[in-house]
């Protein structure tokens, strides 16, 4: 699920301590940068560089346990698994059943339109193929799931841009800038190097928690305090440019669609990245709280019209009863786009964020284990 096609070209390790009086990041030409920009900079930015760290930290390996992370998966959505365990024991296959199916259904948060669409499927499969056991309808309705998911499932192809810009929003405590910190080290692992610029200059817990994610990761984080959010981000594609990175990760201010002023902002930061590099923004993400169901329609459709989303980061998909809501977002209900869905995250560790692949996530969400996998 994570295609990385290197370029011919060497790329250059981020420095470890570079001189602050040194020109680390190109300056800005005043054809290039707006002028409303400009104005709103009353700083420059800061290449903060982490302080070198042992290798085993520098160079960390990220272990891909296939087996534990289905289960861990399954765990998290193991309060959604129960809705659908009790159904198929000792039931007959009969109307009854596919009431209690859509109930189910709803309660996990997949919706009507989902819902109908899923029912519709297996009903028609369960003729089709002449099921009789509810152990039958159940298997049927995991690759009906499967099949409904797959549309989300995509990708996340780097290196086709040099650097790929990648602009990440989100509500306040989504799990934003800690994803972007998980997402580093992920990319880190397939052989990528990544810049980050620190978007939201206001709030300076943000911009240390981002630093400190940096220093962790051993990555550069372009940063400033107080400013222009849009400077920073110019800024920081100029000096991923500059340094030959694979991956600029651009984080934002939190904030609800509802604050159109701030929604406005998010549209000027793109604009001015799009200032730094005409291709860029290459992909624009929003993290999204699981555990908000049929809220993170609204903010997905929101964000979408603002931004035109290209994937989406699901976080905090652990013991929540509200897994259902991708299938809402793969039928499109209340008017939001099949956006794809790139990494999903169970838990609080730098493990925890991995490619959402649909019949995994379909097996987690009936409460079964992924076929081949052992429990």
């Amino acid at each position: 699920m994570f295609s990385f096609f290197k370029r011919k070209q060497a790329v250059a390790p981020p420095e470890l301590a570079p001189d602050p009086s040194s020109a680390s990041i190109p300056d800005r030409s005043p054809d290039l940068v707006p002028e409303s920009v400009t104005d709103l900079t009353p700083t420059p930015p800061i290449a903060l560089a982490p302080e070198p760290l042992p290798p085993s930290v520098m160079t960390p390996e990220i272990t891909q346990d296939k087996p534990s992370w289905v289960s861990r998966l399954r765990r998290g959505l193991s309060r959604t698994g129960q809705s659908f365990g009790g159904l198929f024991v000792g039931t007959k296959v009969d109307e009854a059943l596919f009431e209690e199916l859509e109930t189910a259904l709803i309660m996990a948060d997949a919706g009507v339109e989902a819902t109908a669409q899923l029912l519709t499927a297996l009903r028609a499969r369960v003729r089709k193929e002449r099921i009789d056991q509810a152990a039958g309808v159940k298997a049927a309705l995991r690759e009906v799931l499967a099949a409904h998911l797959k549309v989300l499932e995509k990708p996340f192809v780097v290196g086709e841009a040099a650097p790929m810009v990648v602009m990440i929003a989100g509500v306040n405590g989504a799990g934003k800038t800690t994803s972007i910190g998980k997402l580093t080290r992920a990319l880190q692992a397939r052989q990528a190097s990544v810049l980050l610029a620190a978007g939201d200059t206001f709030r300076a817990a943000a911009r240390e928690q981002l630093v400190a994610w940096g220093m962790r990761n051993q990555v550069t984080v372009i940063a400033q305090e107080g400013g222009d959010p849009a400077a920073v981000a110019f800024d920081a594609v100029n000096a991923g440019r500059a340094r030959a990175v694979d991956v600029v990760l651009v984080d934002t201010a939190g904030r609800l669609p509802t604050q159109l002023h701030l929604m406005e902002e998010l549209k000027k930061i793109k604009r001015v990245i799009g200032k730094a590099d005409a291709s860029a923004p290459h992909e624009i993400l929003l993290v999204v709280d699981g555990n908000t169901g049929q809220n993170a329609i609204a903010q997905i459709r929101a964000f979408d019209a603002a931004l035109g989303l290209t994937g989406l980061i699901v976080t905090k998909l652990d013991g929540t009863a509200k897994g259902g809501a991708l299938a809402a977002v793969a039928a499109g209900s209340r008017g939001v786009r099949p956006i794809p869905v790139y990494w999903i995250g169970v838990g609080e560790g730098v493990e925890d964020l991995q490619p959402f692949v649909a019949s995994e996530f379909a097996d987690a969400l009936l409460g079964e284990e992924s076929a081949g996998v052992a429990g």
